[in-house]
């Protein structure tokens, strides 16, 4: 062993000390692939290591920028040193980015600075044939996304979160699209907001996180190739007393997995759906209108009544309690198998969980989230 370390040593002093760089040897896309680990900062850094990697940040396939690190420099509510460095970085990087095709495009910025060279980032990583974007945009004033966005023959994911109104274009074009999510953004109109949904003939998940609905009457999710449905309804800032909302209809052949959080502001028709086989469902009491928030509970655990596995909180279930006779009109659960409680069991809950209890005949398991994890096992055919 002493020997082989004398001749290691010996061999590197005649060739100058120089040992051999294994990692710049490897093939352009295993290199590629661990830069596109490193946030896109640091992997255009790796030009400096040798003239091997002088340009291959230049095809990376995942491109990530945030502006997040200037807000600890903010000075007075504005950093404009920090900001021109931001976006002549972006610029740059994307300038000088060859023709290969972006597997995955992230922007997180604020927009107040110029929407105009934000919608040219995002333009540049569509005509770079991008197949993930993923957009966190701050809005101050009224912004419209570019219309090439919408007819993206190469996406096949896309999630925007943005505070303002989703303004669309007339022709809107999602051949690949297997992925949607919106944060935040408030539908313009029931046309526009139905022509998105009906642009997607291949979806297959859908997520609706905190967008307002305020805008809209009635529209139609019908996609058959949908498996994943998440549609968050939870204000930020308390409960709305206004149950007036849109009119949601569900349409989905396929739909295996539907998550529901919200005060059913909005009413939901559930149709073709007997595909389903699991949903959380959580519906927090509302005192001012507990009577139509609970008929709406029961209508829809009644079109759900195919389910084989369900979560619900306590809270909905505390919902269905405080309203009158409402839990006459439970549907019998004769697929559910398993029911989780995501929440603890209080007292003025238990009446009620024993009605649904008895509206599942074939029961095997039940499981108290809350409690450690509790599983309460049944026997076949015990309810």
């Amino acid at each position: 062993m002493m020997r082989y370390q004398k001749r290691q040593k010996l061999s590197e002093v005649q060739s100058g000390g120089e040992s051999e760089d294994i990692i710049s040897n490897l093939p352009d896309c295993i290199l590629h692939h661990i830069l596109s680990f490193l946030p896109t900062k640091d992997a255009v850094g790796t030009c400096i290591l040798s003239v091997r990697w002088k340009y291959l940040w230049t095809s990376v396939p995942n491109i990530d920028f945030d502006d997040a690190l200037l807000y600890s420099n903010e000075v007075n509510g504005w950093y404009p040193l920090e900001v021109t460095c931001f976006m002549n970085f972006v610029e740059r990087v994307l300038l000088l980015r060859d023709a290969s095709t972006m597997k995955r495009f992230r922007l997180s910025c604020r927009v107040c600075f110029s929407a105009s060279r934000v919608n040219a980032w995002v333009s540049s990583a569509i005509i770079h044939n991008v197949q993930e974007l993923v957009l966190c945009l701050f809005v101050e004033r009224p912004f419209i996304l570019p219309h090439c966005l919408f007819d993206g023959n190469s996406v096949t994911v896309v999630k925007i979160e943005m505070n303002c109104v989703l303004e669309l274009p007339s022709y809107i074009s999602f051949p690949c699209l297997k992925t949607l999510h919106l944060c935040l953004v408030t539908f313009a109109n029931d046309n526009s907001t139905q022509k998105l949904f009906s642009s997607c003939p291949v979806l297959q998940e859908l997520a609706i996180l905190d967008c307002k609905w305020i805008n809209l009457k009635q529209v139609a999710i019908s996609i058959p190739t949908l498996e994943s449905l998440t549609i968050d309804d939870l204000p930020f800032f308390g409960a709305s007393d206004d149950l007036h909302g849109c009119q949601i209809k569900i349409d989905a052949a396929n739909l295996i997995y539907l998550k529901y959080i919200g005060y059913l502001s909005n009413e939901f028709f559930l149709c073709n759906v007997s595909s389903l086989v699991k949903a959380y469902i959580h519906i927090p009491m509302m005192c001012e209108r507990r009577e139509e928030i609970a008929h709406r509970a029961v209508k829809l655990l009644r079109e759900l009544h195919n389910i084989g596995s369900v979560r619900i909180s306590n809270r909905t279930i505390e919902s269905l309690f405080l309203a009158d006779n409402v839990l006459e009109h439970l549907p019998l659960f004769n697929n559910l198998t398993h029911l989780e409680l995501s929440m603890e069991i209080e007292n003025q809950t238990v009446g009620a969980l024993v009605k649904l209890l008895q509206r599942s005949p074939n029961l095997q398991s039940l499981y108290f989230a809350e409690v450690g994890g509790l599983v309460l096992f049944f026997s076949s055919g015990s309810n």
